[in-house]
């Protein structure tokens, strides 16, 4: 194993765990919507508590398919081939979800918005779960077929329920009024930084536990194109954080009133 094989893998976990950690608060919120949100009015607020880190949170998606694409091509083509069953649902979870955030600030009126509003509570079931489905093959040591029998089941359902967690947690740093009291309420007596940060640890263990049973090193592209690869990553990823942490503390206080959405 090379240097640039160690980066690579390092690179990889690095955005896979960003990913998870991040947009699972905004998945999970979703996810909670009409729990938190019982009026209109509520639930533009429940969606304006994550509306301003949704797109910069898939920006760490895109960047772990890229480097699974640049850095690990052959182990790339086998894992979607194999897993394409479960990548349908979530991608199609993943496109009616933004459709619904989108589209929630620009129909006709009542109607449209509890439309979209579905879209975007569907989409982040579909989502949670769909993961859970396809941590199941990698955590069980089949990734080139999807996980089936109550392994499957029961994985995307705990990972679900993971996704709710965080997303619960997240809801009681931003959220204020009944929003606020009702995820307070489900968090307990834990507080809500606590609360967020325990998510937060197990959902980032959950890709590195995955990546640790794939043969990344087998399956690494060569030399020259790492040596191309990696630095450019090495030079992208600071401006990547700095980035998120720029949008974090933009919008850290808690919601107050609705957004355009």
């Amino acid at each position: 194993m090379t240097s640039l094989d160690i980066l690579a893998i390092a690179l990889l976990a690095f955005f896979a765990t960003g990913y998870f950690v991040l947009a699972g608060a905004d998945i999970g919120t979703g996810m909670l919507t009409p729990y938190l949100g019982r009026t209109d009015h509520e639930r533009r607020l429940v969606i304006t508590s994550f509306a301003p880190f949704f797109l910069g949170n898939e920006v760490w998606l895109i960047a772990t398919a890229g480097v699974l694409v640049g850095c690990f091509p052959d182990l790339e083509g086998e894992l979607l081939s194999g897993q394409f069953a479960v990548l349908v649902p979530l991608l199609t979870g993943w496109i009616v979800r933004d459709i619904g955030l989108w589209s929630r600030g620009r129909g006709p009126g009542p109607r449209w918005r509890a439309l979209c509003d579905g879209a975007v509570v569907c989409g982040s079931w579909t989502v949670a779960p769909a993961w859970g489905w396809l941590l199941a093959g990698l955590l069980t040591g089949t990734p080139y077929e999807a996980a089936t029998g109550p392994t499957a089941i029961l994985t995307a359902l705990a990972v679900a329920a993971l996704f709710a967690a965080h997303g619960l947690g997240f809801a009681t740093l931003r959220l204020t009024g009944l929003p606020y009291e009702r995820a307070r309420l489900l968090v307990g007596r834990t507080g809500s930084w606590q609360s967020f940060a325990l998510t937060a640890v197990l959902l980032g263990a959950l890709p590195a536990l995955a990546g640790s049973t794939l043969p990344l090193t087998e399956h690494a592209a060569d030399g020259a194109t790492l040596a191309l690869l990696v630095p450019a990553l090495l030079v992208l990823t600071p401006l990547l954080v700095a980035a998120q942490v720029w949008t974090w503390r933009t919008f850290r206080h808690r919601v107050t009133r609705p957004s355009y959405l």
